[in-house]
This record gives C-alpha cells, sequence and structure tokens, in this order.
C-alpha cells in the first residue's frame, strides 16, 4: 500500500517553490513603491503654527511656517468659537489672499485676520488656513 502513493517530482517541487517567491517579490514591490509615494506627496506641505499675537481689540497676526518640503499656497483663512463652526467674519486678511500666498519649504508667513468686530478677551479661537493642496492647517488659541 505505502509503495502506490506518488507525489510531485522534485523539479515541479522546486519549480512551484520559485514561482511563489518570486510572485510574493512582486507584490512587496508593488506595496512597498505605493505606501513610498504617498508618503512622500503628504510630506510635501506640512503647516505649523508658530506663533498667534492679539495686536489690536479686532486684528489677530498669524505666523505659519512650512516645515515641508514643497511651497505650500494658502487660499482661504477661517476662524470661529467652535472647531465645527468657524464662521467669524474675517473682513480681511494681509497678505490678500485672493491670489492665494505662496510659503515657500522651510520659510514662514505672518497673516494678519482683521475682524469685523472686536475678539473676546478669555476666550479660545479655532483656526483654519486652507491650501491649493490637501494640506490644512487647524488649531486652536486662547486669547489674552
Amino acid at each position: 500500500m505505502l509503495g502506490s502513493k506518488k507525489g510531485i517530482s522534485p523539479i515541479l517541487a522546486t519549480l512551484l517553490l520559485i514561482v511563489i517567491a518570486v510572485a510574493a517579490v512582486i507584490v512587496t514591490y508593488a506595496w512597498v513603491t505605493t505606501f513610498t509615494a504617498t508618503q512622500t506627496q503628504q510630506a510635501g506641505v506640512l503647516l505649523i503654527k508658530e506663533n498667534v499675537s492679539w495686536p489690536t481689540s479686532t486684528t489677530i497676526a498669524v505666523t505659519i511656517r512650512n516645515t515641508g518640503t514643497s511651497n505650500g499656497k494658502i487660499t482661504a483663512a477661517y476662524l470661529g468659537t467652535s472647531s465645527t463652526n468657524l464662521n467669524l467674519t474675517i473682513s480681511s486678511v494681509s497678505p490678500s489672499l485672493s491670489q492665494g500666498v505662496t510659503v515657500s519649504a522651510g520659510a514662514s508667513q505672518t497673516f494678519t485676520l482683521t475682524l469685523e468686530s472686536a475678539w473676546s478677551a478669555n476666550t479660545r479661537y479655532y483656526f483654519k488656513f486652507a491650501t491649493d493642496t490637501p494640506a490644512t492647517l487647524e488649531f486652536n488659541e486662547k486669547s489674552p
């Protein structure tokens, strides 16, 4: 009975193992390539809040630094007293965001937000700066 059992030949077994190993290498290479490309693209523009000051009762100065590897263009600024409701009216932003303001990689830019009404003391304000890329900067700061 034991002599009648047959298996695959050693040559066929070796070829099968080689094909499986090559397929695993190809799948791993494709995943690593996609992962690194995605991470590199996301690291292109990295905005951080460098400083927030409250120079007058109707202005707020925000300094933003781009720590990424690509230039970023800030296209809009939002402000509110809640992170889900950024509806306080900003009458002007200096420099103007109408054409977008480029923040070079490694550089910083100060934006002065002029409000239609005075900001309230000891209140937490939520800020959002949008760019022409998926990168955004959201943070909150308590007024003095």
